[in-house]
């Protein structure tokens, strides 16, 4: 699959030649707006989700940088939000599955076994990270029944190669982390640091009552690494701030979700879900202060629930909708280039299939809760 080619060309001649830039689109990528000018692609379904204990809703994915321990270069991590009873925050399992479709469990997590506090348990999220030196975290909201009001803060989870719980990072800036991606320094040989970039969308969220609220964060988390010791937290910073979020009876909650840091490093983008916005905040990195609600990158158009987010090869982003099944393509100073479906099941079509997603090459994987499967967009 390629992508949309584009320049940075002046904003009045992109205006003016916005259908013409469709054009451009090769094999993979969906022309906006027009199903007839959609291009050649193939959708591919690589494997189930669902382990022995039947856990479904796969929400997070990534891809594993290095071989160490149970971990595979090159293969995916996938984590199921629902139990078997498809309550919603109850699952309890990570996927690794290959790109030719051999599956295997990295891990199921007991919640009455964990070594740190997790507040209200295992209901495993969108936010999911494998670091180069061998640890996994995934993120935890918990319910006690598959319903709002009983989602509580939760935890990020630790996970060494071998797929033990070996720590827990929560405290009040931790408070349902629903996805996650990472600036990763660390080393094959278990030092070096790493950052991670984690939305959070239950502060003030369940008291709320379905009301949208405007408390949700993004928040990083600075970490030392070494061999010996699992790693450890440095700092924890809130930049970004104020994002809308509710409880809602179908999804649990809405809120800030996908984040993917640019290439430059020089802006974390944002999926400002109920806005049908993609944010930036700058200078993630390094700041000290938030950001609020970032900057726009663009609003509306073919955004429809904008959640998993990850970047296209040429720094464009990439985002899954979940109220449609679509993916959009937006070049970073926010020109809304391109759009694909990749799942039309449902009613309303599309809605409730897809959430995180990541490229490989000049392809995307993504997970489709509506089959419970991972599949190749190639």
């Amino acid at each position: 699959m390629r992508y949309q080619c584009h320049s940075r060309i002046p904003a009045l001649v992109r205006v003016a030649n916005t259908l013409l830039a469709l054009s451009c689109l090769v094999a993979g990528i969906a022309a906006a707006e027009s199903s007839a000018a959609t291009a050649p692609h193939t959708i591919s379904v690589i494997a189930s989700t669902v382990p022995a204990n039947g856990d479904i809703n796969p929400y997070g994915i990534f891809v594993v940088p290095e071989t160490v321990g149970k971990l595979v270069q090159g293969h995916l991590l996938i984590s199921n939000f629902n139990a078997a009873s498809n309550a919603q925050g109850t699952g309890t399992t990570i996927m690794q599955i290959s790109p030719g479709g051999a599956v295997s469990q990295f891990a199921q997590i007991n919640a009455s076994n964990l070594p740190g506090t997790c507040t209200g348990g295992v209901g495993l999220t969108t936010a999911l990270v494998a670091l180069r030196a061998g640890w996994v975290i995934v993120g935890s909201l918990p319910t006690a029944d598959g319903t709002a009001a009983t989602a509580q803060a939760g935890c990020l989870l630790v996970l060494n190669s071998s797929g033990t719980v070996v720590e827990t990072i929560y405290g009040t800036l931790v408070n349902g982390p629903w996805d996650m991606t990472v600036l990763d320094h660390s080393t094959i040989n278990g030092g070096g640091t790493a950052a991670l970039f984690v939305t959070n969308v239950l502060n003030g969220t369940v008291a709320g009552g379905g009301n949208i609220v405007k408390q949700g964060t993004v928040v990083r988390v600075d970490l030392t690494l070494s061999k010996s010791a699992p790693p450890f937290v440095q700092e924890m910073t809130v930049i970004g701030s104020g994002f809308a979020e509710r409880t809602d009876p179908a999804a649990l909650v809405i809120g800030p979700t996908g984040v993917a840091l640019s290439r430059d490093g020089f802006s974390l983008y944002v999926a400002d879900s109920l806005n049908n916005r993609i944010a930036a905040i700058p200078f993630p990195i390094t700041r000290q202060t938030s950001a609020h609600t970032g900057i726009t990158i663009t609003r509306g158009g073919s955004l429809n629930d904008p959640l998993g987010m990850t970047l296209a090869p040429n720094g464009d982003i990439l985002t899954a909708n979940g109220d449609d099944g679509y993916m959009v393509q937006t070049t970073p100073d926010g020109l809304q280039v391109a759009k694909t479906l990749l799942d039309s099941s449902g009613d309303p079509p599309g809605a409730g299939a897809l959430f995180g997603l990541v490229t490989v090459g000049q392809t995307v994987y993504y997970v489709d809760d509506a089959t419970n499967t991972l599949n190749l967009f190639h």
